[in-house]
Protein backbone atom coordinates (compact mmCIF):
# COMPACT_ATOMS: atom_id res chain seq x y z
CA UNK A 1 0.00 0.00 0.00
CA UNK A 2 1.56 3.40 -1.01
CA UNK A 3 2.38 5.84 1.83
CA UNK A 4 -0.25 8.51 0.42
CA UNK A 5 -3.14 6.00 0.35
CA UNK A 6 -1.75 4.73 4.24
CA UNK A 7 -2.59 7.84 5.27
CA UNK A 8 -6.00 8.77 4.03
CA UNK A 9 -7.20 5.59 5.39
CA UNK A 10 -8.39 7.54 8.77
CA UNK A 11 -10.02 10.53 6.65
CA UNK A 12 -12.06 7.69 4.30
CA UNK A 13 -12.79 5.54 7.71
CA UNK A 14 -14.28 9.04 9.38
CA UNK A 15 -16.29 10.13 6.04
CA UNK A 16 -17.73 6.39 5.50
CA UNK A 17 -18.87 6.97 9.40
CA UNK A 18 -20.33 10.54 8.37
CA UNK A 19 -22.39 9.07 5.67
CA UNK A 20 -23.56 6.10 7.92
CA UNK A 21 -24.64 9.05 10.39
CA UNK A 22 -26.61 10.81 7.71
CA UNK A 23 -28.30 7.76 6.29
CA UNK A 24 -29.81 7.23 9.73
CA UNK A 25 -30.47 10.66 10.69
CA UNK A 26 -32.76 10.73 7.43
CA UNK A 27 -34.38 7.57 8.40
CA UNK A 28 -35.16 8.17 11.85
CA UNK A 29 -36.75 11.68 10.41
CA UNK A 30 -38.73 10.53 7.87
CA UNK A 31 -39.97 7.41 9.03
CA UNK A 32 -43.03 7.54 11.07
CA UNK A 33 -42.58 6.04 14.46
CA UNK A 34 -39.31 6.85 15.37
CA UNK A 35 -40.25 9.31 17.71
CA UNK A 36 -38.09 12.30 15.60
CA UNK A 37 -39.71 12.19 12.38
CA UNK A 38 -40.46 15.96 11.08
CA UNK A 39 -38.54 17.21 14.09
CA UNK A 40 -36.09 19.71 13.61
CA UNK A 41 -33.45 18.25 15.65
CA UNK A 42 -33.48 14.84 13.06
CA UNK A 43 -33.09 17.11 10.11
CA UNK A 44 -30.22 19.16 11.94
CA UNK A 45 -28.46 16.03 13.05
CA UNK A 46 -28.39 15.10 9.17
CA UNK A 47 -27.27 18.87 8.18
CA UNK A 48 -24.52 18.15 10.67
CA UNK A 49 -23.44 14.53 9.44
CA UNK A 50 -23.19 16.25 5.97
CA UNK A 51 -20.78 18.93 7.07
CA UNK A 52 -18.45 16.33 8.39
CA UNK A 53 -18.75 14.00 5.41
CA UNK A 54 -17.27 17.19 3.65
CA UNK A 55 -14.63 18.21 6.44
CA UNK A 56 -13.34 14.85 5.98
CA UNK A 57 -13.05 14.75 2.21
CA UNK A 58 -11.33 18.51 3.21
CA UNK A 59 -8.96 16.27 5.48
CA UNK A 60 -7.98 13.57 3.23
CA UNK A 61 -7.07 16.48 0.27
CA UNK A 62 -5.49 19.09 2.32
CA UNK A 63 -1.87 19.03 2.85
CA UNK A 64 -0.93 21.90 4.91
CA UNK A 65 0.31 20.99 8.25
CA UNK A 66 -1.76 24.14 9.99
CA UNK A 67 -4.91 23.63 8.05
CA UNK A 68 -5.16 20.07 9.12
CA UNK A 69 -4.90 20.48 12.57
CA UNK A 70 -7.25 23.13 12.14
CA UNK A 71 -9.61 20.98 10.71
CA UNK A 72 -9.10 18.19 13.05
CA UNK A 73 -10.13 20.35 15.70
CA UNK A 74 -13.18 21.32 14.14
CA UNK A 75 -14.44 17.78 12.76
CA UNK A 76 -13.73 16.43 16.54
CA UNK A 77 -16.49 19.43 17.55
CA UNK A 78 -18.61 17.69 14.91
CA UNK A 79 -18.24 14.32 16.23
CA UNK A 80 -18.76 15.22 19.48
CA UNK A 81 -21.84 17.57 18.81
CA UNK A 82 -23.72 15.12 16.32
CA UNK A 83 -23.00 12.22 18.79
CA UNK A 84 -24.65 14.34 21.71
CA UNK A 85 -27.17 15.11 19.43
CA UNK A 86 -27.58 11.51 18.51
CA UNK A 87 -28.35 10.77 22.27
CA UNK A 88 -30.67 13.51 22.79
CA UNK A 89 -32.65 11.81 19.37
CA UNK A 90 -32.16 8.35 21.25
CA UNK A 91 -30.67 7.15 17.88
CA UNK A 92 -27.79 5.03 18.89
CA UNK A 93 -26.54 4.16 15.83
CA UNK A 94 -25.87 7.78 15.06
CA UNK A 95 -23.85 7.65 18.49
CA UNK A 96 -21.83 4.46 17.37
CA UNK A 97 -21.66 5.76 13.51
CA UNK A 98 -19.95 9.12 15.32
CA UNK A 99 -17.62 6.73 17.79
CA UNK A 100 -16.73 4.92 14.67
CA UNK A 101 -15.87 8.70 13.12
CA UNK A 102 -13.73 9.57 15.84
CA UNK A 103 -11.64 5.96 15.30
CA UNK A 104 -11.15 7.21 11.81
CA UNK A 105 -10.34 10.77 13.29
CA UNK A 106 -7.54 9.01 15.41
CA UNK A 107 -6.25 6.53 12.70
CA UNK A 108 -5.59 10.10 10.88
CA UNK A 109 -3.84 11.66 13.28
CA UNK A 110 -1.61 8.63 13.99
CA UNK A 111 -0.85 8.03 10.38
CA UNK A 112 -0.43 11.31 9.21
CA UNK A 113 3.11 12.10 7.25
CA UNK A 114 5.50 13.64 9.45
CA UNK A 115 7.87 15.96 7.94
CA UNK A 116 11.43 14.75 8.40
CA UNK A 117 14.34 16.58 9.57
CA UNK A 118 17.66 16.31 8.59
CA UNK A 119 19.74 15.59 12.21
CA UNK A 120 22.77 18.45 12.50
CA UNK A 121 25.92 16.80 12.95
Amino acid sequence: MSQSHSSRIGAILLLLASLAGLAIALYADSTPLTGVNGTLGALLTAVACGVLAVLALGLAALRGRATRILLRVLILLGLAGTAFAGLLLHQVWIVVAMGVGLVGLIVDMLRSPRPTRSAHA
